[in-house]
């Protein structure tokens, strides 16, 4: 028996090796006529098959009469029925159609078409023209209901990220950032800010090694990440290798930076003239203040000139990727540097990535990710600081030199040094040392354990290491340094250093299945622990030898110093999710996720977050005739997310060190409160998503409401108890709103044209605050209590100030609105004069490609946003003082009755034509073109013969061209970097920079 069945084995192999034949081919892109790497060649109702190599070549054994089926990402299956020839080419089209693209969510992944949240998926392709220094920048104008702002031009700097709005006062709103499964470290890591900017740990991190972009922005999207999730959460994978031939590819870019403005400010001819007419209006003699023609205005020094520059920067990276049937890997080195606009500023990264994936058994995988970088982020100081090196060139007056006559930097020792506030903005920028380096470790390790065809294991653990340093030296020729009398005029230097760690340990149990044709079952269920650290401490001296000698152990004195380890924040979670599908028709998706944290008491310690969504597709059902339709989808979810990010252990009585009299001790810090629990929003999502045409036109809709309830802030206390407050659960607040994303395919053929538009509107205000008393935020503003507010029924964000009435013809004296009639202009007027959030942001893209051409421009814009101008408080000053320079806004001035103008007369030490009001306020909206491109592919027949598989040339340009009414440098900027209440200011912040750059991307053969 055994004897035959053996026969018969042969006698079916031999006839199977008669009947199959060797086939060759090669399948190209229909676009472009490229090679595709990377192509499923299988055999149809087999397993059996192959891969393209590289350069696009396949060979397979195939039996007359088979059909092949190729399938790529992004270009569409097509089947090829064999009939014996030896070689054949086979030319793929792009699919138009993107809802089968497989998106990471959560614990798990699954087919765009089958989404029942709202999700968002970017592609790196759709950002490789974007030259950015941190992967967050890259989503501005990307992704309906995400507003990214770049708070300054400083490079390396801070980015603000919102999505669908602000849901916390005090608790964080910064997205969670999940990079190939890791949480990752956001915000900034220096101790110390520059006049309210910060740096930005996402800079770190080179986009060149994402793959894609994924944001959930719905509960039924996020809550699977329960306490961290309210803010919305990014999920990022990074590129991977595939089982193709190994291909190592180079890209270069070098371009040059500049201001796309800068501050309109009067010479020194124009200046004097308005100081003199100033004193003059004050009863005094202009003389006596030494304002004398010809002699005062003899030095006219362009500050902004002195100080600015145009920058270089450069891009190089190096990466190899490729593998077979059991590894893949994919490899890369880059290094990245951009001067800053500013003299000696400049951000370097250098890094490097390493994700391997390896098939150890049928049943068992492992993957390791490794992503090593170095930065050194060189500062200057800005914005509101008084010795800010652009703060400074717009306040500095002309009449004085950067330089001596022997060309050397004035400082505080030379009688051509202006002092306070003045300084020298040039020695301000070149001679401090503000060096900030990072060391960057992100690695994971995981395995995944198939227990069988329907259920697996899979256990991560991974690691986030931040190790910053910061050298900090300012010599005795500086305002801090040399002019400071508690300082001791012999120079300054600090050192901080401090480290971050973040640890994951995770393990899920993902189980699928199809009962019949109609029904699939998927569930993942697992466990996560989290994990924080910090640590660090810092050192400062004075008093040096001399300006050679700038480290601690050279200063004279040492005195102050500190360190510092915080206890582990802890989070410990439970979650499971359940995907159901119904026949193709009817989604429903549910989660629940359990979260422990640390920063709470044992009353209020675990929080619940449970989240359910459904969707039907009515094109699935028979009573559904709509010929153009080929996808219409309804969506709803709802479900809960929290956040705890506030300080450790708040809800206990700390207590820290003190000193009285000579003697040590402690002392208590804060109220306890072991009441305190997590801010919650409730979250309501509606959404249509449709496909016409073949999916040439796509469209997703969402509407939603979300309430934050048990806001965390401190409740007030009267300071004779000792303390200002105890951290409490007072407030409430909403969003809604309502987004739109349209994707076409225009035209499709040797010349193919696309765009995306994006378009979104939410709306904030705080519902409930604490026995209704309001938070005052942002700087003190003349006259009132604070620029900004928190209050009842308004948005964040909002300003408070005087109503502004104009300028009296007779007097030359600004008019206020009297709010309560008392005939006087004090605090008690102050109102709400505008708020900082836009009305409607967006985004729209262009591609177009015509043989080896291809061309991009992207235009974001923002609509009806405030920015509170608050440099005019002191360039618009109406004679407060004359020891700034003032902007040609002066020079419309109120000079003599009868003028009608909208800047009141300037008279030396006047507070009233200056009090804080809405003079200061003005429409920040703006359509900016963010980028644009022009790129060529050289042909083949070039590249072929210098063993190239493709080599782009290309040009691209960021920040070309900005239309706005908004009167300062530019209406995007942000002083008070990433703050939630006071949004919008603009106090001598740098601008936005212009990039235009050159480049080159080569594949290898």
């Amino acid at each position: 028996m055994i004897r035959f069945y053996l026969v018969g084995v042969l006698f079916c192999c031999s006839v199977l090796t008669i009947e199959a034949q060797r086939l060759s081919g090669k399948v190209i892109s229909a676009v472009n006529q490229e090679e595709l790497p990377g192509v499923n060649v299988i055999i149809k109702g087999t397993s059996q098959g192959s891969v393209t190599d590289i350069t696009g070549v396949f060979t397979v054994d195939v039996a007359s009469g088979s059909t092949l089926v190729f399938s790529f990402v992004g270009f569409k299956t097509q089947e090829l029925i064999y009939t014996g020839q030896a070689n054949v080419t086979v030319i793929m089209e792009e699919a138009a159609n993107e809802l089968n693209e497989i998106v990471v969510v959560g614990y798990s992944s699954i087919s765009k078409r089958d989404i029942t949240g709202a999700i968002s998926t970017v592609n790196a392709d759709d950002l490789k023209n974007i030259s950015v220094n941190g992967l967050d920048q890259a989503l501005q104008g990307q992704v309906a209901g995400v507003q990214v702002t770049q708070s300054s031009g400083t490079p390396g700097g801070g980015v603000t990220v919102r999505i669908r709005g602000a849901t916390s006062i005090s608790a964080g709103n910064r997205p969670l950032y999940i990079i190939d499964g890791i949480p990752v470290e956001t915000g900034s890591l220096s101790s110390r800010n520059f006049g309210g900017q910060n740096d930005n740990a996402l800079a770190l991190l080179n986009p060149n090694d994402i793959e894609t972009y994924t944001v959930l922005a719905d509960a039924s999207a996020k809550a699977i990440y329960g306490s961290r999730a309210s803010n919305g959460v990014i999920v990022i994978t990074t590129k991977r290798g595939k089982n193709t031939k190994t291909q190592i590819s180079f890209d270069i870019q070098r371009g040059i930076v500049d201001a796309v403005k800068t501050l309109d400010l009067m010479n020194a001819s124009q200046l004097l003239d308005l100081q003199r007419e100033t004193v003059t209006n004050a009863d005094q003699n202009p003389d006596g203040f030494g304002l004398i023609k010809g002699v005062t205005d003899g030095i006219n020094t362009n500050w902004q000139d002195e100080v600015l520059r145009t920058g270089i920067m450069q891009q190089y990276q190096l990466s190899a990727t490729g593998g077979d049937d059991n590894t893949n890997f994919y490899i890369s080195g880059s290094f990245r540097e951009e001067e800053g606009v500013q003299l000696n500023n400049s951000f370097q990264r250098l890094g490097t990535t390493i994700n391997l994936d390896q098939k150890l058994t049928d049943k068992l995988s492992v993957a390791t990710n490794l992503s090593l970088s170095y930065s050194l982020n060189k500062r200057v100081k800005g914005d509101n600081f008084l010795d800010g090196v652009y703060s400074g060139a717009g306040k500095s007056l002309p009449f004085y030199t950067p330089y001596n006559e022997q060309g050397q930097l004035v400082g505080p020792a030379s009688a051509l040094y202006a002092g306070f506030p003045n300084f020298n903005p040039v020695a301000q920028a070149l001679l401090p040392r503000f060096n900030t380096s990072t060391v960057k470790t992100l690695m994971s390790i995981s395995g995944t354990y198939k227990i069988n065809s329907e259920l697996s294991f899979k256990a991560q653990a991974s690691l986030d290491y931040n190790d910053v340093k910061e050298d900090q030296y300012e010599s005795s020729q500086t305002a801090i340094g040399g002019f400071l009398p508690s300082v001791g005029g012999q120079g300054y230097g600090i050192f901080n250093a401090s480290n971050f760690t973040n640890t994951v340990y995770y393990g899920t149990f993902s189980y699928s299945k199809k009962f019949s044709d109609k029904h699939i079952f998927n569930t993942t269920v697992g466990s996560e622990l989290y994990q924080n650290y910090s640590s660090g401490g810092s050192v400062q001296g004075r008093l040096y030898p001399s300006d050679d000698f700038t480290y601690i152990n050279s200063a004279g004195i040492v005195d102050a110093g500190g360190s510092y380890k915080e206890p582990p924040h802890t989070i410990l979670s439970f979650f499971g999710e359940a995907r159901y599908d119904f026949d193709d028709r009817i989604l429903v998706t549910a989660s629940m996720r359990t979260d422990g944290s640390s920063n709470f008491g044992m009353n209020n310690r675990y929080g619940y977050f449970p989240a359910i969504s459904a969707a039907w597709r009515l094109s699935q059902e028979k009573f559904f005739h709509a010929n153009i339709v080929d996808d219409l989808k309804v969506r709803t979810s709802f479900g809960l997310t929290g956040n705890e990010r506030i300080p450790s252990f708040g809800f206990l009585g700390l207590w820290g060190p003190s000193t009285y009299n000579g003697g040590s001790g402690v002392v208590s810090l804060n109220v306890p409160n072991p009441d305190l629990k997590w801010e919650t929003t409730q979250e309501t999502n509606l959404g249509v998503d449709v496909g016409m045409w073949g999916g040439r036109l796509q469209t997703v809709l969402n509407i939603y409401y979300n309430k934050t309830s048990d806001l965390l802030l401190i409740r007030p206390y009267p300071f004779t108890t000792g303390f200002g407050g105890i951290p409490d659960n007072i407030g409430e607040m909403e969003n809604k709103g309502i987004e739109l994303s349209v994707s076409s395919v225009n035209l499709d053929g040797p010349l193919r044209w696309t765009t995306t538009l994006n378009l979104s509107r939410n709306e904030n205000k705080v519902l409930f605050l604490a026995d209704s008393i309001p938070l005052y935020r942002g700087y003190s503003g003349e006259g009132v209590d604070a620029t900004n507010i928190i209050k009842e029924g308004e948005p964040l964000g909002t300003f408070w100030g005087l109503n502004y009435l104009g300028v009296n013809p007779a007097t030359g004296d600004a008019m206020y609105e009297d709010l309560n009639g008392d005939g006087l202009i004090t605090n008690t007027d102050a109102m709400v004069i505008g708020n900082a959030q836009p009305k409607l942001i967006g985004g729209i893209t262009n591609v177009l490609s015509y043989k080896g051409f291809d061309f991009s421009f992207f235009f974001n814009f923002s609509l009806g946003n405030k920015v509170l101008n608050f440099s005019k408080a002191t360039l618009v000053n109406m004679g407060a003082d004359i020891q700034n320079n003032q902007s040609v806004d002066a020079l419309r001035r109120w000079k003599k009755p009868g003028d009608v103008t909208d800047i009141p007369k300037y008279e030396l030490n006047s507070t009233l034509n200056n009090l804080h009001s809405n003079r200061l306020l003005e429409d920040a909206s703006y359509l900016r073109l963010k980028n644009v491109s022009l790129g060529y592919n050289l042909p083949n027949s070039i590249i072929n013969k210098i063993n190239f598989r493709q080599i782009r040339i290309y040009a691209s340009a960021t920040n070309l061209w900005t239309y706005t009414k908004y009167t300062g440098s530019d209406p995007e900027v942000s002083t008070l970097d990433g703050s939630t209440a006071a949004q919008g200011i603009d106090f001598f912040t740098l601008p936005q920079v212009r990039t235009i750059a050159l480049g080159i991307n080569a594949v290898l053969k």
